[in-house]
């Protein structure tokens, strides 16, 4: 079976393919020659993996998946929510999006964050959706190199480690996406 994996980010291709079972072969949007930025013009995460995914089927006719992620913050109300990625810009700056996000909680007593990954799967022109959540805290400074996005100030609920301190294996144990990924692959495999 070979599907696409609407990204072209290849970290997460990195951390997706070591979870797909071996007799499925992942696609990304450069091997199919998609060039273009995909549209991600919707208000929820959800809303935009499916516009995602919808558009890849539409444009390309590959049963596709499409994921997307973002990191809620209780003491913003939820930020930076679907605009995790270009929190302090269209730059879309990790480094300074997690500036950001350490400024906004300078004085903030309550570190309380959800990481929620949502991946919506385009399958024999049936859509399916998968929720992963990964609850823990935000850091008062960058800690790790491994990872990538917020990574380095996410803390995962039981750990005393960043998302960037700890392996792989152990970050898609129980990260959203490799929550989110295993519920897509029980479907596969189903």
């Amino acid at each position: 079976m070979k599907l696409v994996f609407a990204t072209n980010n290849l970290n997460k291709i990195k951390e997706v393919q070591a979870l797909i079972p071996e007799h499925i072969t992942l696609l990304s949007l450069k091997d199919i020659d998609c060039h273009e930025d995909i549209p991600e013009t919707q208000d929820t995460i959800e809303g935009n993996a499916i516009q995602k995914a919808e558009y890849i089927k539409q444009h390309y006719g590959y049963d596709c998946f499409a994921d997307d992620t973002g990191l809620e913050v209780d003491a913003l109300n939820g930020e930076p929510g679907v605009f995790s990625a270009r929190y302090a810009g269209e730059q879309r700056d990790s480094n300074d999006n997690m500036d950001k996000l350490l400024d906004n909680l300078k004085n903030k007593t309550n570190r309380q964050a959800q990481f929620k990954t949502v991946i919506a799967l385009y399958l024999n022109d049936k859509l399916h959706t998968f929720t992963g959540i990964c609850k823990g805290e935000i850091t008062t400074e960058k800690h790790g190199e491994k990872g990538f996005g917020y990574d380095p100030i996410f803390k995962p609920k039981g750990y005393t480690e960043t998302f960037a301190e700890l392996d792989l294996s152990v970050k898609n144990s129980i990260s959203h996406r490799g929550n989110a990924v295993s519920q897509l692959v029980k479907f596969l495999n189903s």
